[in-house]
């Protein structure tokens, strides 16, 4: 929009009175505001006036004018930190190693590579053939695609089965509906066909020939059909091979490990399907392994003539370990290799040739189990801390000996570990540098500690620190969760973290219900009827934190994104008193009038995670959370607010209305700030450094707060 155009929208929105703000915002600045424009929502004999409703129009020039004028307004509020933001992007940036690459990965006779240059933002993926010091190709320059775009992502790289090709997704629009391209890995040549709309990932039959992939529906973006593509085919006479009807499930296309089966998949949140079809006959029929049974979860993968099961069949809380026949894929036939444990989640699997290796989850720590076909090893890695994570990593190789898996602590930077699984021996690859020069590990201290929730039930936290710190009530604290989805946010090291620890601050993550840190049981109690869990959690790890004088409300910030915003939203209505200010990242804050409106996407698909409000249960017990229904004259903490305007997830106006209402009926002077960012979607920029700039404003945010400057 022009500078022009844009000042004289702004100066209509904008109003002349001012507010008072507190600590070094202080200033004359005019408060953004925006009309009111009244909309009747009616449900269940219930009314609900929605004053800014219109917000969702985002061809509007007035809605634009409005973000542009809190953008503005946010700009103008930070201006004084605004040296800073850049002092700590740099300090963020520093601590990156910009000539990077990942460590290898062996796949179809090739080493693939995903390297960084200094000075670039964005990655470039490169090969080898046979050996690591064969020439290096280059597959994508990921700079080069992107400079004349504000945004670029590529996703979903597909190599054909002969090595010759590859399939990959790009968006530029941050709205994850991607274009497939295949470029002649030969040649360098880019084919004419453009799949538009897709989820960005592409499969190839064993013919190098055919490719699979998921189309999405223009309006809602889910992904409903699978389609079947011919290479130099017209893409208008690429051919319907599933069409998911069921508006809430989604469904996918990928490749088993062994290479043998092309598997289309469909789910919900608590139900799933798959089809399978021999990769070496791309134009036969798909089989459906198991058909969909509500509330059975289920995943599959292929060994020798049987395929292993992971589900929770027989109403296994924490899923167990089948595998039955090829040509008997019904769940009748399914035999247990490994039950059901109430107190151990079963959270994935990786087949090779020799070995099954298995990923758990016990009292909230990772394990992986690695057992012989044989069964003459079955042990398990040791791991000796707290709070740590651990995952199996990039095992694309079916015939090798060595788990490739990662690590990584609150206080220890991430590691690739190779581990032969015959003669159990180590050797770190790669592990992440921290630049800079001043971090040492023992500089810091990381600790789990449990809070009683209110109804009894204990919290898990995890905690890091610097050395040194006392718990005298005065240090600054970040606490952050998410709690959906049965989403398990594990302990992690973040170097960017450390510009916030080396302040003094202590970061914390709760572990809340709504997760599955303590297994399936932590997640069901987090959601549909039991949402309110999460929220009450979060809040009692927060008074738990003060009671035991690691901060308090004058210093305690809370933080979460997407419906970790939600929880944001709801504490911030609950229990305001205990922070002194909060970060809502793209927050899910309006969710009845989000999940009444099957236009939008994913909400039909989020039925079993929430509840349906066209029931008038989920419906009152919804709108008694709901963060933008029950904003209310009273005092709330400092805000920051941040969304994309091309977000697919949780769109721009949730955080907008909410913003505005808070804006109209909050009764405090404290501060509240809405950034849109008008290129980019949910996952916020894109680059590998743009991120960092949201970074550092926020913590430029807190740390201002604070009163820290430097």
């Amino acid at each position: 929009m022009k500078k022009s155009v844009v000042a004289l929208l702004i100066s209509f929105i904008l109003i002349n009175s001012c507010k008072k703000n507190t600590q070094s915002m202080k200033n004359t600045l005019s408060v953004p505001t925006v009309a009111k424009k009244p909309t009747k929502l009616e449900k269940h004999g219930d009314v609900r006036i929605d004053n800014y409703y219109w917000l969702k129009d985002r061809e509007n020039p007035e809605v634009i004018a409005y973000l542009e004028a809190e953008n503005a307004y946010n700009d103008e509020m930070t201006a004084h930190t605004k040296d800073f933001q850049k002092d700590l992007f740099k300090e963020l940036k520093g601590r990156v190693k910009e000539d990077d690459s990942s460590v290898p990965y062996k796949l179809n006779g090739y080493w693939y590579i995903k390297k960084f240059e200094e000075g670039k933002g964005y990655p470039i993926y490169t090969r080898r053939k046979g050996s690591l010091d064969a020439p290096e190709e280059i597959l994508f320059d990921v700079n080069e695609m992107a400079k004349d775009h504000s945004y670029y992502k590529l996703s979903g790289i597909s190599i054909s089965p002969n090595n010759k090709l590859v399939a990959y997704g790009v968006d530029t629009v941050s709205r994850r509906q991607y274009i497939i391209h295949i470029k002649n890995l030969e040649t360098g040549e880019i084919h004419k066909e453009r799949i538009e709309n897709t989820t960005g990932s592409a499969t190839w039959a064993a013919d190098n020939k055919t490719l699979f992939y998921a189309n999405k529906d223009e309006q809602t973006l889910r992904s409903e059909k699978i389609y079947k593509h011919k290479l130099g085919d017209d893409v208008a006479n690429d051919e319907v091979i599933f069409h998911e009807k069921d508006e809430a499930y989604i469904t996918f296309v990928y490749k088993s490990k062994s290479r043998k089966y092309i598997i289309i998949g469909s789910y919900s949140t608590l139900t799933m399907e798959y089809r399978t079809l021999e990769a070496d006959n791309p134009d036969g029929e798909f089989k459906v392994f198991q058909e969909r049974v509500r509330g059975l979860e289920y995943g599959i993968s292929h060994y020798k003539d049987h395929f292993y099961v992971m589900s929770n069949k027989d109403a296994s809380i924490n899923f167990k370990l089948s595998k039955t026949p090829e040509n008997k894929t019904g769940m009748d036939n399914w035999e247990d290799i490994i039950p059901h444990r109430p107190d151990v989640l079963l959270e994935d699997i990786e087949i090779f040739k020799d070995f099954l290796v298995v990923s758990e989850r016990d009292n909230g720590l990772n394990k992986i189990r690695i057992m012989r076909w044989d069964k003459t090893a079955d042990y398990y890695l040791p791991f000796d801390n707290e709070t740590y994570t651990a995952n199996t990593g990039v095992n694309v190789d079916f015939e090798t000996d060595t788990l490739r898996y990662s690590y990584n602590s609150m206080t220890t930077p991430a590691s690739v570990i190779d581990f032969n699984m015959v003669t159990k021996k180590k050797t770190v690859k790669k592990e992440q540098e921290v630049l800079g020069g001043k971090f040492d590990k023992n500089n810091y201290v990381s600790e789990r500690l449990w809070a009683t929730s209110v109804d009894g039930t204990k919290i898990p936290m995890s905690i890091v620190y610097k050395n040194g710190i006392k718990k005298d009530g005065s240090n600054p604290t970040l606490q952050y969760a998410y709690g959906s989805y049965g989403s398990t946010i594990d302990p992690y090291f973040s170097s960017a973290r450390l510009s916030l620890l080396d302040r003094g601050f202590i970061f914390v993550i709760a572990h809340v219900r709504g997760g599955e840190y303590l297994g399936r049981n932590w997640y069901d109690d987090g959601k549909l009827m039991d949402k309110k869990n999460t929220f009450t959690d979060f809040i009692d790890c927060s008074k738990h934190l003060i009671a035991l004088k690691y901060t308090s409300p004058e210093h305690l910030y809370a933080s979460g994104g997407s419906a970790g915003g939600l929880l944001m939203g709801a504490i911030s209505n609950l229990n305001p008193e205990l922070y002194n200010g909060i970060i809502a990242s793209v927050p899910f804050v309006d969710v009845i009038t989000t999940m009444l409106d099957d236009s939008i996407p994913l909400t039909t698909g989020e039925y079993d995670e929430w509840g349906n409000p066209n029931n008038k249960e989920y419906y009152e017990y919804m709108k008694s959370y709901s963060p933008y229904d029950n904003v209310v004259a009273k005092a709330y903490p400092n805000m920051l607010v941040t969304t994309g305007l091309h977000d697919s997830q949780v769109q721009y106006w949730e955080p907008a209305k909410w913003v505005a209402k808070l804006r109209d009926l909050k009764t405090d002077n404290n501060i509240l700030l809405l950034h849109t960012n008008m290129d980019a979607g949910h996952g916020g920029a894109s680059g590998r450094f743009e991120s960092l700039k949201e970074v550092a404003e926020e913590y430029a945010f807190l740390l201002d707060l604070e009163n820290i400057k430097e």
